[in-house]
């Protein structure tokens, strides 16, 4: 099975309703654990690589881990650039092996965000990749102490349609209450809102900062117009709290552990985002 575009993937999650998990990968473990529950369950991965992990896992050593395991996988992989923020490294991407890239200019004001992402959308569509950008902000869970009192920037019905019109994107990350990482408060997210954005904007939606959001949160956001659900903190969470509760005395041993933890966690969220709706699409 060769990698993928999400194109195809997103037009069945959007006429099912259902979301696919993006997980994060920070090494080879992760990368090889996650395709290997994607093949258990016979469902597709979008497997991302996030450019804030350079400090873990080098550019270089991820695209030849993602293309390395993502052609050998028996499932449809995408292999996903995510959260790019330094276009020349982007366009790397694009150029060396990714299906689907994202641009973040999210922080910059609205026409800034425009332009970088127009920029790449062009680049990109040359080579048959997709684009990914993101309109509002979701900010960090460390900040996030209530709805109304975090470093979020909501996004609007009209910032949405607005943004896709002038950037032709192919997937767009909405900020509706969710934030990056692990939160100090209790996260509150705007299903309205959701509503109203799957509702006027053409255009599969993307969910940043699933982790610690929780189930029915996540669930309801699946069944609402999400088609893609970023998942990482929960990953390595899962993974560490597996290894405390256990004597281990071997490397490996320490390895094997790990890696359980997160092949559990990314199964749980599989279902959480009634992910086996895809196989409605073979019907």
């Amino acid at each position: 099975m060769m990698l993928v575009s999400s194109k195809e993937l997103y037009k069945v999650s959007r006429k099912y309703n259902f979301a696919f998990p993006a997980p994060n990968f920070v090494d080879q473990n992760s990368a090889k654990a996650c395709i290997e529950v994607a093949e258990e369950l016979n469902l597709p991965l979008i497997l991302a690589y996030a450019q804030a992990h350079k400090e873990f896992l080098s550019f270089d050593e991820a695209v030849e881990l993602g293309k390395y395991y993502g052609e050998k996988a028996k499932v449809p992989v995408v292999l996903h650039f995510d959260h790019g923020t330094d276009k020349d490294l982007i366009m790397k991407a694009v150029d060396i092996g990714f299906k689907s890239v994202m641009i973040d200019a999210s922080s910059d004001p609205f026409e800034e965000n425009v332009r970088k992402t127009r920029e790449i959308v062009k680049y990109a569509h040359l080579k048959g990749v997709v684009v990914e950008a993101e309109i509002g902000h979701v900010g960090g869970g460390e900040t996030y102490k209530s709805k109304d009192d975090n470093d979020s920037r909501y996004t609007t019905v009209e910032e949405a349609e607005k943004f896709f019109e002038l950037t032709e994107v192919d997937s767009l990350a909405i900020s509706i209450g969710t934030a990056h990482g692990a939160y100090k408060g209790k996260p509150v997210i705007d299903f309205e809102r959701l509503k109203e954005i799957r509702s006027k904007v053409d255009v599969p939606l993307v969910l940043h900062g699933g982790s610690s959001s929780g189930d029915d949160n996540l669930k309801r956001c699946a069944l609402n117009g999400i088609s893609k659900i970023n998942i990482y903190t929960d990953l390595v969470t899962a993974a560490y709290k597996k290894a405390a509760k256990m004597e281990w005395k071997r490397y490996s041993i320490s390895t094997e552990i790990k890696i359980k933890g997160i092949k559990e966690c990314l199964k749980h969220y599989y279902s959480v985002f009634e992910t086996e709706k895809y196989r409605k699409g073979d019907e």
